[in-house]
C-alpha cells in the first residue's frame, strides 16, 4: 500500500461522507465538522502509512487552502442574507462588530499576556487570530438558502451570519498591528500607530468595501440586465460562476492592497441586492455551499489527524485556560454587553452571545502571520493553542447548536400561534417573534 493510493481513497471517502452525513445528522446533536474532526483522529490512530501533518513546515498550503475555504464561505453567507442592508435592519451585526469584537480582542490579548507571559505582539496576534467567528462550522446558527422573503430570518441566525461575514475581514487590521509590533520589537511608536490607522484600518477597509461594491454592481448588472442574452448569466443557471465572482472580487481587491475578505462579502450582498428575489442566487449559493462543505470537511479531517499525531503536545494548561475562557467567558460576556438596548429578547441575546464559533478563519490568520514574522513564541505553541481553541469550539458548539436553536424555533412558532398568527403562520411572522 502506497501513501498516495491511501490518500486518494481517503479523499474519496471524505467527499462522499460530506454529501451523505448532513442528511443523517439533520436532527442529531452532532455537527458535520465535529464528525470529521473525530474521523480524522480515528483514522490517524489506525496502522496506516499516513504522512505527518506539520502546519509549521507546511504553512503555505495551510494558509491558501484555508483562504479559499474562507472566501467561499463569505460568498455563500452574503448570497444567503435576505434582509436588505441598512443601519437599523443590521443593528445586531453592527453591535457585534463594533462592541463584541474589540472587547474580545482586548480581553483575549490581556489573558495571553497575563497567563502565558507572552510578548505583547504574540498576545495580540493570538487575540486577533481567534477574533473571527465562523458559523460555517455549525450550520444551525446561520441563515439558510436565499428566499424571496426579506424578513423571514430570525435575529439570532441573521446576526451571527452577518457578523461572521464581516469580522473575517475586520480581523486583518489587528493581525497587521501584531505583525508591526513584532517587526518593531514590541515598541509602539507614534509613526507606527499613524501608519496603522491610515493604511491598515482606513485605506484597506475602505478599499475592500469600495471594490466589493464596484465588482458587485458590475456583475449584478451583467447577470440580470445585460443587453445581450448570452451575457445574462442568470438565465443559464451555471453555479460555477460563483467561483469566478468570488475569486475576481478577492483578487482585484488584493491587487489594490485592500481587504479581499471584506470585498467578497460586500460583493455577494451587492449582487443579491441587484435582483433580490431571482432564483439564480439559489443556484450560486448551492454551488458555493457544496465546495465550501467539501473543503471544510477536508480541513477538519486534517485537524483531527493533527491532534491525534500529538499536535497539542506543546499546549500548556495556561494555553488551554486562555482558549476555554475565550469560549466560556470572554465571548459570551462581550456579546451580552453589545446587545444592551437591542431589539431582541433575553434568550436570543444569550444564544447570540454564546455562539461565537472559532474555525477556519483562525487557521488562515495564524498561517498567514507566521509566514512573515517571528513573534517571540515557538510556532508550535501558537498552533497548539489555536488548534485547541478551534477543536474545543467545534465540540462545544457542534453538540449544543441543534438542541438550542431547535428550542428557539419551537418557542417562536408557539408564540406566533398564540399571538394570533393562526395554526400555520408565515415564516416572517415566526421570525419576528422576540424571545
Amino acid at each position: 500500500m502506497t501513501t498516495a493510493d491511501l490518500l486518494f481513497a481517503l479523499l474519496g471517502a471524505v467527499a462522499l461522507a460530506a454529501a451523505v452525513l448532513p442528511r443523517l445528522l439533520a436532527r442529531q446533536p452532532l455537527s458535520l465538522p465535529l464528525v470529521f474532526l473525530a474521523l480524522g483522529a480515528a483514522v490517524q490512530l489506525l496502522p496506516l502509512p499516513l504522512p505527518d501533518i506539520d502546519p509549521v513546515a507546511d504553512g503555505v498550503w495551510v494558509e491558501h487552502v484555508a483562504e479559499i475555504c474562507v472566501v467561499l464561505s463569505l460568498m455563500g453567507a452574503g448570497l444567503a442574507l435576505n434582509r436588505p442592508f441598512g443601519r437599523a435592519t443590521w443593528q445586531g451585526v453592527w453591535r457585534q462588530l463594533g462592541i463584541t469584537m474589540p472587547l474580545t480582542i482586548a480581553a483575549a490579548a490581556a489573558l495571553a499576556w497575563g497567563l502565558l507571559d507572552w510578548p505583547v505582539a504574540a498576545a495580540l496576534l493570538l487575540a486577533a487570530v481567534l477574533a473571527p467567528t465562523d458559523p460555517v462550522l455549525a450550520s444551525e446558527v446561520r441563515v439558510g438558502e436565499p428566499t424571496d422573503a426579506e424578513h423571514d430570518e430570525d435575529e439570532v441566525r441573521f446576526t451571527l451570519t452577518g457578523e461572521a461575514g464581516l469580522n473575517d475581514g475586520l480581523a486583518f487590521p489587528f493581525v497587521a498591528a501584531a505583525t508591526a509590533l513584532a517587526a518593531a520589537g514590541g515598541q509602539i511608536t507614534g509613526g507606527g500607530v499613524g501608519h496603522w490607522l491610515l493604511v491598515d484600518v482606513l485605506y484597506k477597509c475602505t478599499a475592500g468595501v469600495a471594490a466589493g461594491l464596484a465588482v458587485g454592481a458590475l456583475l449584478g448588472r451583467l447577470f440580470f440586465r445585460a443587453r445581450w442574452r448570452a451575457m445574462r448569466l442568470s438565465e443559464h443557471s451555471e453555479g460555477f460562476v460563483a467561483l469566478g465572482v468570488t475569486f475576481l472580487a478577492y483578487g482585484v481587491t488584493e491587487l489594490v492592497h485592500g481587504y479581499g475578505f471584506l470585498a467578497v462579502f460586500v460583493t455577494a450582498c451587492r449582487i443579491r441586492s441587484a435582483e433580490r428575489t431571482h432564483g439564480y442566487h439559489g443556484v450560486l449559493h448551492d454551488f458555493v455551499e457544496q465546495i465550501e462543505r467539501l473543503l471544510t470537511a477536508g480541513l477538519l479531517f486534517l485537524a483531527g489527524a493533527f491532534v491525534a499525531q500529538g499536535g497539542l503536545g506543546p499546549l500548556s494548561w495556561q494555553g488551554a485556560a486562555v482558549g476555554m475562557m475565550l469560549l466560556f467567558v470572554v465571548r459570551p460576556l462581550a456579546g451580552w454587553v453589545a446587545q444592551f438596548g437591542a431589539a431582541t429578547g433575553p434568550r436570543e441575546r444569550v444564544v447570540t452571545a454564546f455562539f461565537g464559533i472559532r474555525g477556519i478563519g483562525s487557521l488562515f490568520y495564524l498561517a498567514y502571520a507566521l509566514d512573515s514574522h517571528d513573534f517571540g513564541v515557538p510556532p508550535e505553541v501558537l498552533w497548539a493553542v489555536v488548534t485547541f481553541t478551534v477543536v474545543a469550539s467545534v465540540v462545544l458548539h457542534g453538540v449544543s447548536a441543534t438542541p438550542v436553536i431547535s428550542r428557539l424555533d419551537r418557542l417562536r412558532l408557539h408564540r406566533a400561534r398564540t399571538n394570533g398568527a393562526g395554526p400555520d403562520p408565515h415564516d416572517h411572522e415566526v421570525a419576528g417573534e422576540r424571545l
